[in-house]
This record gives C-alpha cells, sequence and structure tokens, in this order.
C-alpha cells in the first residue's frame, strides 16, 4: 500500500533540456511493476474499451468511422509512475488515468463513442478502482509533443502502453523554451483566475436567495461546479499547457493532484459527509439543472464554498510560484 501520497511530484516542474527529450525512448509496455490485481483490472478495462468501441463503429455507416481504429491505449499517471495511493477507506484512492489514441478527429467524442463503455467500467465489479480516460488523434497528441508541453512529454517519458497498432510511434517531443512557457502560463492565469472568481461569486449570491428556496440552492450548487472546474483548469494549463475535455471533476482534482500534492489538502475525506459532499458537487454539473430529485442544504454549500475557496486561493499561489520559476529560467 502507497502511503506517500503528500509528497509533492515533479511532474512539469523544470524545464526539459533538448538533450533529456531526446533521450525519451519509445513507451513502454508492461505493467510488472503494478500487483496483480491492478494487472486484472487494467486488462478488463482494455477488454471494455475495446469492445464498445468495435460495436460502436460497426453500427456506423459512413467508411471513416466504420473503419475507425483504436491506435494506441496508453496508461499514464501514478500507476504508470509507481507512486500510487491505494487507501478507500481514507478517502485516498489513485484513479487508473489512460490515453486513447483513435484514428479520426470525430471519434474522439466521448458522448458518442465511450459513455457505453465508462459506464460499464464504472458498474463491473472486477475493477475496484476508478477509470479515466482522454481520447485524441495521434496527430493532436503529435502536435502537442512537438511544442514540448508538458503534459504529453510526461506521458511520452512516464507512459505504458497497454494497446497498439504498428505505424502508430509518438513523435519525438521538442523542448519549449522557458520564456514561451512563462508568457503562455502567465496569459492562462489571467483568464482563468478571474472566472474562477466570478463563478464563487455567482453561487454565492444564490446561496443567499436559496435558504429557504432548494432551487436557488440547486443553482448555486451548479455554480460552485463551475468554479471548482475553472480553478482546476486553471492550475492544469499554468502548470501542463493541457486541460482534458472533461467535466468530471473527480477527474480534475485527480490530475491536478497528481501534479501539485499541496492541493489535496482543499477537501477534507476523512468522514463520509465530507465525501458525499464532493459527491453531490461533481454530480451537480448534470442533477442540479436536470433532476427534480437532486437536494443540497445549506450546510453542505456552505461547507463546499469554504473548500472551493480555499482551493482557489491555493491554486493561485502554486500558479504565481510556476510563473516565477518560468520567469527565473527564462532570465527575465
Amino acid at each position: 500500500m502507497r502511503r506517500d501520497h503528500r509528497r509533492a511530484h515533479a511532474r512539469g516542474q523544470g524545464l526539459p533540456s533538448a538533450w533529456s527529450l531526446a533521450r525519451i525512448a519509445a513507451v513502454r509496455s508492461d505493467v510488472d511493476h503494478l500487483p496483480s490485481v491492478q494487472q486484472s483490472e487494467l486488462d478488463r478495462v482494455k477488454q471494455l474499451l475495446m469492445g464498445e468501441f468495435a460495436e460502436a463503429t460497426a453500427r456506423a455507416n459512413q467508411p471513416w468511422k466504420k473503419n475507425g481504429r483504436i491506435l494506441k491505449v496508453i496508461l499514464f499517471g501514478s500507476y504508470a509512475r509507481d507512486d500510487w495511493v491505494d487507501e478507500p477507506e481514507n478517502g485516498y484512492q489513485s484513479d487508473y488515468d489512460l490515453l486513447i489514441i483513435v484514428s479520426h478527429p470525430d471519434l474522439t467524442d466521448i458522448a458518442d463513442y465511450w459513455y457505453v463503455a465508462e459506464d460499464k467500467i464504472l458498474r463491473d465489479t472486477a475493477i475496484a478502482r476508478p477509470v479515466n480516460i482522454i481520447v485524441h488523434t495521434l496527430q493532436e497528441v503529435n502536435q502537442a509533443l512537438s511544442r514540448g508541453e508538458y503534459f504529453w512529454v510526461d506521458i511520452a517519458r512516464d507512459g505504458i502502453v497497454l494497446y497498439e497498432l504498428p505505424g502508430s510511434a509518438l513523435a519525438t517531443p521538442q523542448p519549449l523554451t522557458a520564456a514561451d512557457a512563462y508568457e503562455m502560463a502567465g496569459i492562462y492565469l489571467t483568464e482563468w483566475l478571474p472566472s474562477t472568481d466570478r463563478a464563487l461569486a455567482t453561487a454565492k449570491e444564490q446561496a443567499l436567495k436559496g435558504i429557504e428556496d432548494l432551487g436557488w440552492r440547486k443553482e448555486a450548487a451548479f455554480s460552485l461546479h463551475q468554479a471548482t472546474e475553472r480553478a482546476y483548469i486553471c492550475f492544469l494549463l499554468v502548470r501542463t499547457l493541457y486541460f482534458p475535455r472533461s467535466h468530471n471533476i473527480k477527474f480534475l482534482r485527480s490530475l491536478a493532484e497528481c501534479s501539485e500534492a499541496r492541493l489535496i489538502e482543499a477537501w477534507p475525506r476523512a468522514t463520509r459527509i465530507d465525501r458525499r459532499r464532493f459527491e453531490l458537487l461533481k454530480r451537480a454539473y448534470v442533477e442540479a439543472r436536470y433532476s427534480a430529485n437532486y437536494e443540497i442544504g445549506n450546510d453542505d454549500l456552505d461547507a463546499l464554498a469554504q473548500s472551493i475557496r480555499a482551493l482557489r486561493d491555493m491554486i493561485e499561489a502554486v500558479s504565481l510560484e510556476r510563473i516565477e520559476t518560468l520567469r527565473i529560467d527564462a532570465g527575465l
């Protein structure tokens, strides 16, 4: 069992040199470092993904869709790096993070091709750990590698191939200059931190109106979800220059905390009520707007808002640290 989950990871902390990028070899293809239980779970996940994708494309009429292919499935993140956490009783359990590379841009649509597989994985009793997927084309991934974007460089360096077709090699990452990274990170912080603040301000007004009105409390829950999503997008862009196409804040939280362990402190997880509240926030993106059965109390809103404000302040602090490091590296 892993118990070093509070130590900070060095993902994207320094700019890789051209020499170090050139040393990134072909992505590994073994999971021998994982316990047999995790190896079996990953094999089951791969089977479900491949099977459901095959069924979805077989029903298609367009030639490009009917002949669509999964080119690679790559495990990345903590299970690839060998620093995962497996303490579900304490609310800490690392997710499996998978990159699926497909043959056509339209095949990246989660709703059209992947939601059934995701649902089956979620309900499969043989898979005990959460699973997150991102889906991109080989061209998208290789273009990002050619720009030296940290998120993709980390995958090229640390990722483990679970499946691949011949002829789908990743491009050799190119170095990103510190000056370019500094400029991009500053732009992202300037855009996304105020966006987070606007969502928090909206939620505060809605919560006040919702003291005796569930409808307004549901509106506040959705706004708090948006504030959380935007805060994580801000952090991921500043730190890695990438964020996934996902409204799943648990996935975004997992990616962010994997890169910066200090963010763990924003969310209490020791008690059932702490975990229930985060689940309420996660569900708010859909259910607070569309479900008559979604309920959330004033105490829940207050506790969530406190955690999100703490998260926002942590993200501002670590992002400014990151930008200052890039400024120094760039000699500006």
